[in-house]
This record gives structure tokens, C-alpha cells and sequence, in this order.
């Protein structure tokens, strides 16, 4: 802490403490400027990068008599005499030195070593410390380019348990060892952030103590995930992040909310005309987002649920409370074909308590776009359902009192909290149907509240999921023609044949020609990336309405899409496909009364992988297992797709095998927060030092503000 003690460091500049590790990494033993560019290619720019590159293996260094009783290839360090020199007799032959150990002869083996260099580095007759691989070669062993050769007194300078560094090609292991020493050297002694209780309780050592024995190892155990050093250092990364977010949400919570209850008729109204009672689920869902709409502060919530786990209701009633309070609700889908398809969910609920819904998308143009923002801002629209068109400048509403958000996995926390700029105060759910694993949901999703609805409500049949290999074309194509002609709709889900978009639209293009020559003209839909808006929608609108029977398509009917008439789903090279991927697919059918099957189509032979992936979805229909699984089999980057997900990159937590440690910061950060709101007592002051040293720049932002 720059200052006095308990003086608050600069809102605008990092705790001079920190200065050092945020320098020229230039200034390091052992980098140049050319191995700054290296290591800049895998994010090591700065120091502080460095103290967070942790050894992920290490080499047995101890000092052995001699090589005899070694099992070759093994790394061996032992004291030899130098014997004669051997200098190749044609150019490309090796160059060989003789050494004798305490009990037996070996030779040291160089290519392309200059003579006079190799007599300096072992001259005959002298004793050295020598490091390295031993092998045998044609039954005598040798070592080849030793990694150590050291005068006895130098010794020292070889650990006995060398850690090995992530690489990148151009900087060798010797660099990144003398780099992070002089990293270590600069680290300072900083004030603890941990709560104490806690620290005792899990035997973690202080930072300092914790970096030079994550980065100094002692044997293999030492370089375990559960290791109590590597731990805390795990821990102070996910308590950051998580002190950001319980940051956000204090800052979303002291953001004057509005006080929105509805008086329950038109809620009463559209219960008594469904055809069925909701689940226990839906009906806790809908009371923790009234309490929290009802509460003065602002709310931000998650709904999760699963796959036909009947979110849109629980949605619906909540705009429900608004349009009651006399305000006005929104809901936001990614894409043009979902919000339509909330529309066209919400319509018959909206029609049935006589509500003004309106639908707004990129495609609204001219007077028609200009009649519905003036309906809109007279306060005439109750619900309005749009995309990101609803960000634009010139919409403007009467009383907006909820948006409801749905598939935003995609957005991070700073554009969920954009979206309270439209209204006074508005209170925000989003809605997710990827039932994300409880450490990522803590990652990700650590700033709000979350509701889950765990059943499913009833008239969903289960799909049969089967497993089918690619030579049983015909056999899938026979199944099809049967099933259209009893009047049943089917997907067909073709590959993503590689990165390309011109090439998975030429696969769905074949298949869609073979199955139209199958089962007749007319019959057969198409759907694809490379179509524009206009032609999807026509595409989806024909199969929607029973115009066309199956729907060859990519992934683009991932997500939501509802046709409660298809009952088959078809996926074409399944095992190309992720978990959870699969799982959403096959949550498109089985939404009506029809007993529905979803055929996994793989081509032989099955990786490890891949066959775990479809005998997992095959087992169960559990979307919250199968997302644990998923986490398990792919790890968490790709499980949410962190480029575009606002999940922060961790350099040594690991979200697998550490969600119990994320949890635990979660409850540690809202508990400090909870105690010390503006982080000025002691521990709260090494919480600032903190934030700035693991760069969660939004979270100082916020303090500063607040």
C-alpha cells in the first residue's frame, strides 16, 4: 500500500507495491527483447505473468554416485573425471568425450559442437557436475547434450527437483527457470486478503511463501492441483473474480430499483385458461422474481432451466407483473426465428388476458417501424418481443419495468448491465435452457440470483434416444418415409464438415437432394447458415406449418425452435458434435404428445470420446448431469465457448476439479463485501492490492464510483 498505512491507494494507479511486476519484462534474467515477443505469443508480457506461469511437471535432479544401477532413458546428475576427447573424423559425426564416474565409464555425446568450446566446457583430467539424459546406444550409455555441466563448487546452482515451464517454441527451460527467480526476487510481501479463519482451516501458506513453492517444487506431489500453495494461489484467482462480481451485484443492488407489484388478476387469468396446472418449480420461480421485482432494489436474475423445463411461462407471468403495475416488459431473444417464435408462444397467453404484444426485429423499416415506436412510447404496447433492435437509440418506451433476456450465455456481465440504461431502474432476468455446471454458473453468472426449474411439467413425452451407424442409411431413410407418411415431422441434422459455412451448406445441400428423391418433391425442407433471414424464416414458417415434412438443417434450429408435430430428430455424424450441443438438438422434439426418438447417426470407429458423449446423452435426459459430464469430457473454455462467453480465462484455477473452491470464494466474497462495503479495513485494503494484481480493472472501477 503506497502511503501511510490504511491510506487508500489512487483510484486511478496501481499500488506502487506492484510497480515492479507490472515493468519490462525485458528487465528479467534470461529475456531479451527477442524472447519478450516469444513469450508475448502465450500472454506472458509482463512479470506478474510470469509469477501465474506455474511449472506443470518436473525433472528428478538429485545427485547420484554413479550411473550403473540407472534403468535407461532416465535423467541422471553425477560427479565425473573428464577422460579423452573423440573430435569427429568427417563432418556430421558426433563428438564424443569419455568421463568416468565413481564406479563406470559413459561417453557425453555433442552434434555440431565447436572442438575448441567442448575443451573449455570439460577439460581432460578435471572433475564435473554433470546433468541430463542417460540412454544406451548400441549397449553403452551416453548422454547426449547434457542440460547441466558445473564445477563441483557451482553444485548448487542444479535443483534437486527441476520444475518444467509451459514453452513456447525460441525460449528454452533455462531461460524460464533464471526469469522466474528473478520474478521471485521482485515479488513483495503483501497485507492478507484471505479471511483468517479460512486460511488456517485449509493449511495454505501466505502469497509469498505459496509463489516460491508452486515455482519451487520438491517432488511431483508438490505440483498437484490440491497442493496447499498451488491452492491458495487457485483461491486468490477465483477470489478476485469473485469479488468482482459480488461487487457487481452490489453495485446493480444499490442501483435505485423501483418498486413493481401487480395486483395478480391478469397472472390469475392466465392460469385459470391453461389446460394445465404449473409445476412446483415454475410456481417458486415466479414468486422469487415478483419478491425481487416487488424489492427496492434493482433485480438481476437468473432463470435456468432445462430443455421444455417451461421457462416461457414463468417468463410470461413476469411480464405479467409489470404490464399489472401499470408498466411495461421486453423480451430479447439472439435471433430473429426465436423471437418470433416467443411471439407466436406468448400470443395465445397474451390474447387470453388481452394484452398489446408487439414484435420488433431488424427487419421493422419505414411507417410501420414508426407506428409501432409511437404505440410504444403512448405506453398502448404492453409486451414488446424483439432482438438486439430493441438497443437502438430511437426505441423508446413508456414504462419499461423488465426485460427479459433469453439464450444470453453469449453476453458477459457488462452488457447485461447496458441493459438497465433503457428504463428507469428496470429489473433484469435472463434466461438460459444450457444448464451450465455449478462451478461455471459461478463463473460466469456469480453476480446474480439464480432460480432453477428442475422438473419437467407434464405432457412431455421422453425421447428415445438410439445410436445407429452411418451404413444404416437406408434403413433411417425407410424409418422416415413410414413416419411421414402416418403425418409425423422429423429434423435432419447435418454435419459441421469443417469451418467453413460454404461447406456445411454444400453437405446439407446433398442431403437435402437425396432425402427430396427418397420421400418426394415438396416433402423436404432446407435450412442453413448461408440463407438470408427472409429465406430461413420462409423455410421454418413452411415446416412450422406442416407444409414440409423433415427439415435438413445445420445447427441454426439449435436453440428453442418449437414445432410440437416433430417427433424425430436426426443427427448425421453425431460424434462430431458436443454434449451439450446434442442435448439441445435433441430437446427440439418430444414436445408434443407423440412419443419421439432422436437417432444419433456416428461413423465407426468411435474415438473414446466421442462414444462417452452418445452413450452419456443415450443414458440420460438430464441436462444438468449431461453439462457435468460435458465439463469433464472438454473443459470449461469450451463448454460455454469462452471467446464470446464473458467467462473469465483463469492461469491456474481450474474450474473442473475446483468447483468446490469457487463456491467458497462466492460465499468469502459476499461475506467481505457484506462486512466492509467500501473495502477500507485492513483485510479490505489487501482486497484492493488484490483486484489490481490479478487486473479486475471493472471491479476498482466500481469501487471507485461507489
Amino acid at each position: 500500500m503506497s502511503g501511510p498505512e490504511g491510506e487508500r491507494p489512487p483510484a486511478k494507479g496501481r499500488p506502487e507495491v506492484l510497480w515492479p511486476l507490472f515493468g519490462e519484462i525485458t528487465k528479467l534474467d534470461g529475456i531479451g527483447p527477442k524472447s519478450a515477443q516469444l513469450l508475448a505469443t502465450i500472454g506472458i508480457e509482463r512479470p506478474r505473468d510470469l509469477l501465474f506461469t506455474l511449472p506443470h511437471s518436473g525433472v528428478d535432479r538429485r545427485f547420484r554416485a554413479t550411473i550403473r544401477d540407472v534403468v535407461a532413458p532416465a535423467t541422471v546428475t553425477v560427479e565425473v573425471i573428464v577422460g579423452m576427447h573423440h573430435p569427429p573424423k568427417t563432418k556430421g559425426r558426433p563428438y564424443r568425450v569419455t568421463v568416468q564416474d565413481a564406479e563406470i565409464a559413459f561417453q557425453i555425446v555433442f552434434f555440431h559442437a565447436r572442438g575448441d568450446y567442448l575443451q573449455k566446457l570439460l577439460p581432460t583430467g578435471q572433475r564435473r557436475i554433470v546433468s541430463g539424459k542417460v540412454e544406451l546406444f548400441d549397449g553403452i550409455a551416453q548422454m547426449v547434450h547434457p542440460d547441466h555441466v558445473l564445477p563441483p563448487a557451482e553444485a548448487e546452482n542444479i535443483p534437486q527437483f527441476e520444475p518444467v515451464y509451459p514453452l513456447t517454441a525460441g525460449v528454452t527451460q533455462k531461460a524460464m527457470w533464471k526469469a522466474t527467480r528473478s520474478t521471485l526476487d521482485m515479488a513483495p510481501m503483501l497485507a492478507e486478503w484471505i479471511d483468517p479463519a479460512l486460511k488456517a482451516r485449509e493449511g495454505w501458506p501466505d502469497w509469498r511463501v505459496a509463489l516460491e513453492r508452486a515455482h519451487g517444487p520438491e517432488s511431483s506431489v508438490d505440483l498437484s492441483p490440491n497442493d496447499p500453495a498451488r491452492q491458495r494461489l487457485a483461491y486468490d484467482e477465483l477470489f478476485a473474480h469473485q469479488i468482482t462480481l459480488a461487487l457487481a451485484r452490489a453495485t446493480a443492488r444499490r442501483a435505485k430499483g423501483r418498486v413493481t407489484t401487480g395486483g395478480g388478476h391478469l397472472r390469475a387469468k392466465a392460469l385459470a385458461a391453461l389446460p394445465y396446472a404449473p409445476t412446483t418449480a415454475q410456481v417458486r420461480a415466479v414468486g422469487e422474481i415478483a419478491a425481487d421485482m416487488a424489492a427496492p432494489q434493482r433485480m438481476n436474475r437468473l432463470l435456468q432451466g432445462d430443455v421444455g423445463s417451461g421457462k416461457t411461462l414463468v417468463a410470461f407471468l413476469a411480464l405479467l407483473v409489470a404490464v399489472e403495475a401499470g408498466g411495461q416488459g421486453v423480451m430479447m431473444a439472439p435471433t430473429e426465428i426465436l423471437a418470433r417464435q416467443h411471439l407466436d408462444g406468448l400470443r395465445p397467453l397474451a390474447a387470453l388476458v388481452g394484452i398489446e404484444l408487439e414484435l420488433l426485429t431488424g427487419r421493422d423499416k419505414g411507417v410501420e417501424r414508426a407506428a409501432k415506436l409511437d404505440r410504444l412510447a403512448r405506453g398502448e404496447t404492453g409486451i414488446l418481443v424483439g432482438t438486439h433492435a430493441v438497443f437502438q437509440k430511437d426505441v423508446v418506451f413508456h414504462d419499461l419495468r423488465l426485460a427479459v433476456v433469453d439464450e444470453q450465455h453469449r453476453f458477459g456481465v457488462a452488457q447485461r448491465m447496458e441493459l438497465g440504461a433503457k428504463g428507469s431502474a428496470v429489473d433484469v432476468l435472463v434466461m438460459t435452457a444450457t444448464p451450465i455446471p455449478r462451478s461455471l454458473a459461478l463463473a460466469q453468472y456469480g453476480d446474480m440470483d439464480v432460480s432453477v426449474l428442475d422438473e419437467k411439467p407434464p405432457g412431455r413425452t421422453p425421447v428415445k434416444t438410439a445410436l445407429v451407424t452411418t451404413g444404416r442409411m437406408d434403413e433411417v431413410v425407410a424409418h422416415l418415409r413410414r413416419a411421414v407418411s402416418e403425418g409425423r415431422q422429423a429434423y435432419w441434422v447435418c454435419p459441421l464438415v469443417e469451418e467453413s459455412e460454404t461447406s456445411d451448406m454444400t453437405a446439407a445441400e446433398e442431403r437435402f437432394k437425396r432425402l427430396r428423391a427418397a420421400l418426394g418433391e415438396g416433402v423436404v425442407g432446407l435450412v442453413h447458415g448461408q440463407l438470408s433471414p427472409t429465406e430461413k424464416d420462409a423455410a421454418m414458417a413452411r415446416f412450422v406449418d406442416g407444409v414440409t415434412k423433415v427439415l435438413v438443417a445445420t445447427t441454426v434450429i439449435e436453440v428453442g425452435v418449437n414445432v410440437p408435430n416433430a417427433s424425430i430428430m436426426v443427427i448425421e455424424r453425431a460424434e462430431s458434435f458436443g454434449l451439450a450441443q446434442l442435448h439441445q438438438l435433441r430437446g427440439r422434439v418430444g414436445r408434443g404428445a407423440a412419443e419421439s426418438t432422436c437417432l444419433l447417426m456416428y461413423q465407426p470407429p468411435l474415438g473414446e470420446s466421442g462414444r462417452r458423449r452418445l452413450e452419456t446423452l443415450r443414458e440420460t435426459e438430464d441436462g444438468f448431469r449431461i453439462s457435468e459430464e460435458d465439463l469433464a469430457i472438454r473443459g470449461a473454455g469450451d463448454v460455454i465457448g469462452t471467446a464470446q462467453s464473458g467467462l473469465p480465462r483463469f492461469r491456474i484455477a481450474d474450474l473442473e476439479r475446483q468447483a468446490a473452491l469457487m463456491a467458497l470464494a462466492q460465499s468469502d466474497a459476499r461475506k467481505l463485501l457484506n462486512d466492509d462495503p467500501a473495502l477500507s479495513t485492513a483485510r479490505g485494503q489487501a482486497a484492493r492490492v488484490l483486484l489490481w494484481l490479478m487486473e479486475q480493472d471493472k471491479a476498482i472501477r466500481l469501487i471507485t464510483v461507489g
